[in-house]
């Protein structure tokens, strides 16, 4: 929801706009209302790019057509590291994957940022390793680029993305000649020129460089360990970080791609097969080092899968594709009469079949009205009968959860100019303030267990 309200406002030009009157009972999830302005605690970089989409009419299709970027990506990668048929398998895996299809169906930022972490894989391998025909400098300005937007988009995440480059970069630093030397310097600097727009919109919506919007919302909601980081009793340590890794990993060896809880199966070999080879240790460190990153966070996500981990979702695609050929045996000669092979691709056949046929319809199903929020709920606001109390003020009764309030907020807009807009019913304001804060609004009462029934006073109890 948060994101969505920031790509509106964004889509107008703006970072804040004033905050309503009594901001709390019009309040959005994690949008902040501070020195009477109101913002998202998220960082700008998604929410940029959803603005586009928004500009476009086509808000819905952003995330699926980067995901579309990402799988060919992904192909891209395979086949630079190891060989064509690596990347087509493992862009083969990554579009089935129950994982990258929740997110990529999502309003979420991580499909952007994958698509941000493969390109600039893709380039630092092209400036570094690989010859190519498109000169260096500009492999290195797409390199400090996507690392810059990144940090801009999910900065934690940037960190983890770029630790295994930066020992690379170090090593680079050390052994290699001036070139490269200055191509490395150059990334670096290019990727922290763009990373100083954090702190500017940081200052820019909250007149601190160093405030970071997160603590604005939950003060607790920090990256680091001790008594006022997280919500657990004594704060954030390492007991926590080992707890949210091993909750993590267990949501991702079955989502990941569907086959129980056997995710894991190919990538044992695939280490053994690549063990000579440098550049896929690289690229297969980044699952890694953004797990260990986010140890430094005080909670994990798995209702969308262990999805902190999500842009080094290739590491994984990458090395289960590699452990696969090697245990079928792969040679482009006599394919089909190698046993070894046909055996392999029967497992994999099976595994496929299973997540299409069982894991990845219930997945998938069990997203449907996730957190009680469908599209059902606003039926009720787009009836004739509704429109005719427009332009109205809605004062929605929780009766469940706060979502029976977040469910309507589709229909309204940051600067509450739409026909309907919604108050939080637990307010306590009384309806004269109301009434007053807004007089050209009718006003009504909406209950969420009688959909279609409108009132001008709350209800008896």
């Amino acid at each position: 929801m948060a994101f969505v309200w920031q790509a509106q406002v964004y889509a107008r030009g703006q970072l804040t706009i004033p905050s309503p009157p009594h901001p709390n009972i019009m309040m959005t999830p994690f949008v902040v209302d501070y020195h009477g302005q109101r913002f998202s605690k998220y960082p700008p970089g998604w929410s940029v790019v959803l603005a586009f989409g928004y500009l476009l009419g086509a808000r819905a299709w952003v995330n699926p057509l980067l995901a579309g970027l990402a799988v060919w990506l992904t192909y891209r990668l395979g086949q630079k590291v190891f060989n064509p048929a690596v990347g087509l398998l493992a862009a083969f895996l990554t579009l089935l994957s129950p994982f990258f299809l929740m997110l990529s169906g999502s309003l979420l930022s991580h499909t952007w940022s994958l698509v941000l972490s493969l390109i600039f894989a893709l380039a630092w391998l092209d400036t570094f390793v690989y010859e190519t025909k498109v000169p260096r400098w500009m492999t290195s300005l797409v390199a400090g680029l996507t690392l810059g937007l990144l940090a801009l988009t999910r900065p934690l995440t940037a960190l983890g993305v770029a630790l295994p480059f930066f020992v690379h970069g170090l090593i680079l630093l050390l052994r290699g000649g001036r070139d490269v030397r200055r191509r490395v310097l150059l990334i670096g600097v290019i990727s922290l020129l763009v990373s100083a727009l954090f702190p500017l919109w940081q200052y820019a919506v909250t007149g601190d460089p160093l405030t970071n919007p997160y603590t604005l919302w939950w003060p607790y909601d920090k990256v680091g360990f001790g008594s006022t980081f997280g919500r657990q009793q004594g704060g954030h340590n390492l007991f926590w970080s080992w707890i949210s890794l091993k909750k993590a990993l267990t949501t991702g060896w079955s989502d990941f791609f569907g086959w129980g809880n056997l995710s894991w199966l190919f990538l044992p070999f695939g280490l053994w097969a690549v063990r000579r080879n440098r550049p896929a240790w690289l690229v297969g460190s980044t699952f890694i080092s953004l797990a260990g990153a986010y140890m430094l966070y005080w909670t994990s996500s798995t209702t969308f899968g262990p999805r902190y981990y999500f842009e080094g979702f290739y590491s994984v695609t990458l090395f289960s594709a590699a452990g696969f050929l090697w245990l079928a045996g792969w040679s482009k000669a006599k394919i089909w009469k190698n046993g070894r092979f046909l055996v392999a691709a029967g497992l994999l056949a099976f595994l496929v079949s299973y997540n299409l046929l069982s894991y990845l319809p219930a997945r998938l199903q069990g997203m449907h009205g996730l957190y009680g929020v469908e599209r059902a709920d606003l039926l009720p606001f787009q009836t004739e009968e509704a429109k005719a109390l427009t332009p109205a003020i809605v004062v929605v009764h929780i009766q469940d959860t706060w979502t029976d309030y977040g469910a309507l907020l589709d229909l309204q807009d940051p600067w509450l100019t739409t026909p309907f807009i919604f108050a939080f019913g637990q307010g306590g304001i009384p309806d004269a303030a109301i009434k007053a804060d807004f007089p050209n609004r009718r006003l009504i009462h909406y209950y969420p267990d009688e959909p279609y029934t409108f009132y001008e006073h709350p209800r008896e109890k």
